[in-house]
Parts: C-alpha cells; structure tokens; sequence
C-alpha cells in the first residue's frame, strides 16, 4: 500500500531564481541537481528539501504553465511567517482566513496563499 508522497514537481524557467525564493522565502534547501538529456525541453532539475517535503524543480528551456497546481506548508508560527513573507514582498493571492477545519485539531487554523515566481501557489496553514 502507498504510504506518502514522496516529491511535488513543479515546472520554473530560471532554476537559480527559483531556488534562491524557496531557500531564502520557505527555509527549503536544495540537495540535488541532475541533467534530463533524454526529455526534451528540460535543462536540469533540482530537488530542495524542507523536513520531509520534496520539492522537484523541473527547469525547462521552454514555457510551461503551472496552471492550476499548489502545495501546502504547515506553519507552526502563521502571524509570524505571514507577516516575515509580506515584509518580503512575496505576492498574496488569497489572503488570511480561517477556513472549515477537516479535521479537529485544525480548528481555527488559518490559511493563505503566496504566488510564486513561476505562477505557482503556496498555501500554507497553522
């Protein structure tokens, strides 16, 4: 039987970019890099590290829309890492509120969304 998800992939057009945001925004770290020759349209991908969550940065020489894709981080500080991400100037597009709880113990959890720099979303709860 599955028991997790191993990696989240998402397509960026400038790897370095998009490292440094993760990095430097998420406290992600990245760990690896490898070059795709036999897929073509990717240079390189890059995987980056947050705890248990893998992050698969897959950097094409072509546009690719990431469309309609996210991933959730759990914050153990939301007031605190909102407010440091806003001071950095990373771009809300939903912005805080407490939605249904799916479980008990995520009553009064709050939750947003960050835009990327390829599009994508970043939602976090806590």
């Amino acid at each position: 039987m599955f028991t997790h998800i191993d990696h989240v992939a998402i397509s960026v057009k400038d790897r370095d970019k998009s490292i440094a945001f993760y990095e430097n925004n998420f406290g992600f770290k990245q760990y690896f890099e490898h070059d795709v020759p036999d897929v073509p349209g990717i240079e390189k991908v890059v995987y980056l590290q947050l705890g248990e969550t893998i992050l698969e940065l897959e950097h094409w020489t072509k546009e690719k829309a990431n469309s309609g894709y996210h991933f959730c981080l759990i914050s153990d500080d939301f007031d605190a890492d909102y407010d440091r991400l806003i001071s950095l100037g990373v771009p809300v597009v939903t912005k805080p509120h407490i939605p249904s709880p799916r479980t008990p113990r995520e009553k009064g959890w709050k939750r947003v969304v960050f835009k990327g720099p390829d599009d994508e979303r970043i939602e976090f709860r806590g």
